[in-house]
């Protein structure tokens, strides 16, 4: 993470010893400031008014306002258009995942994931990238191809897209890199940011991890591709 602005980070949780347990681990990683702390929803909106962190980490279970809550005022409000939420939770159930990220959520962990992936999830927010943990991922999914898809010859939200921009839809749906994408469809990476930017704008999304929904929600993609 060197060679760039710091990552500014907000942490969100009711428990005040999971904040030290975080706050000790991203202080020894060079290229993250911890900007501040919240211990309930309405405090990490206050908080992320005040600070203007690139990310939060949001707690779901909260007193007062819960992260989901929470979540959905901070990506709802466009003066706060530059941070990304990264949820996350002891809690393993379907639901929370899609609901955070139908909320705006960058990207949703365990608490009990690995160091390693916290911060590369971190990072992933920051770039505007989405990082599910992979336990989650299966489950969301599962989750997505329960809900109604648009049925052949239905309008829908991809009425809007050109052939080429469903394509590149589809390959962020299956969770694919801007580089991975210029292999698939051959074109540079430069070309698929540009194509994802398109996409986002003409979707009115805020970012990948609603592309992704928006890809399983339409029947453009299936589980199992």
């Amino acid at each position: 993470m060197t060679g760039r602005r710091d990552i500014r980070v907000l942490l969100a949780d009711d428990q005040e010893l999971v904040r030290r347990g975080f706050a000790s681990l991203l202080a020894n990683e060079p290229g993250i400031e911890i900007v501040g702390e919240a211990a309930d929803g309405s405090e990490a909106i206050a908080e992320t008014r005040r600070t203007r962190p690139d990310v939060v980490l949001m707690d779901i279970r909260m007193p007062r306002m819960d992260g989901l809550e929470a979540t959905r005022a901070i990506c709802g409000d466009q003066r706060l258009s530059g941070t990304k939420v990264l949820v996350l939770t002891t809690f393993a159930l379907d639901d929370y995942v899609y609901e955070a990220l139908k909320a705006g959520a960058s990207g949703f962990l365990l608490k009990d994931t690995p160091p390693r992936l916290l911060l590369e999830a971190i990072a992933a927010a920051a770039e505007g990238d989405v990082l599910i943990s992979p336990a989650m991922t299966k489950r969301l999914v599962a989750d997505l191809v329960r809900r109604p898809t648009s049925r052949p010859g239905e309008a829908g939200p991809l009425d809007v897209l050109s052939e080429r921009e469903r394509e590149v839809l589809a390959e962020v749906a299956r969770g694919r890199t801007n580089s991975e994408i210029g292999e698939t469809l051959y074109m540079s990476p430069l070309t698929a940011k540009t194509h994802v930017s398109r996409i986002l704008g003409k979707l009115n999304a805020r970012d990948r991890a609603q592309l992704v929904i928006i890809g399983y929600e339409t029947g453009l993609v299936s589980p199992g591709e």
